[in-house]
């Protein structure tokens, strides 16, 4: 059952095209997630399949009950930002749409409760069109993917990951595409210098042609017409040569290898002490006194819900509080989401370069690595948009004069293609890296340590987010199975008892256990 169709939809932003959409369908059941870079008209396109803003032309057909959940919620209230998301969620869902279109619905939830809430979206039975730059839950929530790039959408079919799978064999058949281009171009040029070397030399008479040959033949006529033969032979490679369909080269990311300081004392030895340190916010507990150490090359995820510390263990680290250490080697930087550091007046380039010892070379690899390209990096940076200027925040940081970066929640404000190209640069990267996050994919691929800060305690696990999930789901599987059986052997002896003296209260406990169980069974 079709629930919604958009026929030929212009939407224009002043004089630019922002969406253009040929024909949309979303049917019964449709789980639908919508990626592009910022800026690209995603919240737009939300918008106008839920009509809350009309077309320049085209238009949408709703055939069911459509609810949007939209991207700036209310924050003035005394309620935290992750409360205000979760009761727009629980409000919008109370309505029983058969269509929501959810613009960033994970915005101010931490991990515990984004997983919450795909479970939730998962029993939830209506369609679903999803904007959301957190990979994880577009993998465990999406069937479609729709790329809006450019105003035009494109649709793959899987979720988040398969849709990265088709995209990497495009680019494989498009290089192969450019390859065959460049040789075909190559073989035209070379058959048209070959017929134009012809054609100079058919103006001359050749050495070994006799003066009686010459009077059979007509010496001028007979070169001059097998000149003008080779002319358009040559004219003929030239109207291939233009009619050929150019297909433009793949751009590759250059591989990064740069000199950290210190690093014949820094990598694989001790480099931060954490010793005896507790969090405190007034008279409230964060975490008790705890200690652990860093190594240099490590790279530690910090992760734990909302108000649990994170940040303040953060500030700690940098300010380094009595009972953190570190090593003489260590030369830190820190990212936040303050963009003061950057001179709005200078190009993208000058702000990079101003605070770096590197070479220009390979500072334009990493500028090229986030995506701004060639003649990007003159672009002034008053002009970028704010997920650039943090791109180009990172850039500076990372190309500076140190060998351990920690960062408070990096990923805030980047689009997805943003959020990888900075993955990309920190796997590489041979410092130590100290990171809050509650992107669990950019948690899988940089960490390999995990500080969990859960019930007041810092709980150091030495391997991967994806091996520490692993353990942890044990653990609470094996907790849930101990509560399962003691709950059923309570119930059994109340039973017995209600058997051979029934009361109220006897009845009362009875419902309470089994109402604990039942809750117990669908947490799990």
């Amino acid at each position: 059952m079709m629930l919604l169709e958009a026929i030929d939809l212009q939407y224009y932003v002043k004089d630019r095209l922002l969406i253009e959409a040929e024909h949309l369908q979303i049917q019964e059941k449709d789980r639908i997630g919508l990626v592009g870079k910022n800026g690209s008209g995603k919240t737009t396109l939300l918008e106008l399949l839920a009509q809350a803003k009309q077309p320049e032309s085209g238009r949408v057909h709703s055939h069911a009950k459509c609810e949007l959940l939209p991207q700036l919620k209310n924050t003035n209230t005394t309620q935290s930002g992750g409360e205000v998301t979760q009761e727009y969620i629980n409000q919008v869902l109370a309505k029983r749409p058969e269509l929501l279109l959810a613009d960033e619905p994970t915005t101010n939830l931490d991990t515990d409760h984004i997983e919450k809430l795909e479970k939730q979206l998962q029993r939830w039975q209506g369609a679903l069109v999803l904007v959301s730059h957190d990979r994880a839950f577009l993998d465990s929530l999406c069937t479609t993917i729709w790329e809006l790039e450019e105003g035009q959408i494109k649709e793959y079919k899987g979720n988040y990951s398969n849709y990265v799978e088709q995209k990497e064999l495009e680019r494989r058949q498009q290089e192969s595409a450019y390859e065959q281009y460049e040789r075909k171009k190559q073989q035209l040029e070379e058959a048209l210098v070959l017929k134009e070397q012809k054609a100079v030399r058919a103006t001359k008479t050749p050495k070994n042609l006799s003066a009686s040959d010459a009077r059979i033949k007509g010496a001028k006529p007979y070169f001059a017409n097998k000149q003008k033969k080779l002319r358009q032979a040559a004219k003929a490679i030239e109207t291939r040569l233009e009619k050929l369909e150019k297909v433009e080269k793949v751009k590759e990311l250059p591989a990064i290898k740069m000199n950290l300081p210190n690093e014949e004392t820094f990598k694989g030895r001790i480099i931060l002490r954490v010793e005896d340190v507790a969090g405190m916010v007034g008279e409230r507990i964060l975490w008790k006194e705890a200690h652990f150490h860093v190594k240099g090359g490590e790279k530690l995820a910090i992760i734990g819900p909302n108000g649990s510390g994170k940040t303040t263990l953060v500030k700690k680290i940098i300010d380094q509080e009595e009972g953190i250490h570190f090593s003489p080697s260590v030369k830190v930087g820190y990212f936040s989401q303050n963009l003061d550091v950057l001179d709005v007046d200078q190009s993208i380039l000058e702000n990079v370069r101003s605070t770096s010892k590197q070479e220009e070379s390979f500072i334009r690899t990493v500028l090229a690595r986030l995506h701004f390209f060639r003649e990007d990096v003159y672009k002034k940076v008053a002009v970028l948009s704010g997920g650039e200027r943090v791109k180009v925040t990172f850039a500076k940081l990372f190309v500076s004069d140190i060998n351990t970066i920690i960062m408070d929640e990096p990923t805030n404000f980047l689009d997805i293609q943003a959020v990888e190209a900075l993955e990309s640069l920190l796997q590489e990267y041979e410092g130590t890296v100290i990171f809050v996050s509650h992107d669990r994919r950019f948690i899988e691929s940089i960490a390999t340590r995990i500080l969990a800060i859960e019930q007041q305690e810092l709980q150091l696990f030495d391997g991967t987010y994806q091996e520490y999930k692993q353990a942890t789901f044990q653990t609470e599987r094996d907790s849930t199975e101990d509560k399962r059986l003691l709950l059923e052997t309570k119930i059994s002896d109340v039973l017995s008892r209600l058997s051979i003296e029934p009361s109220e209260a006897l009845e009362r406990e009875f419902q309470q256990l089994l109402a604990e169980k039942r809750k117990l069974e669908t947490d799990s």
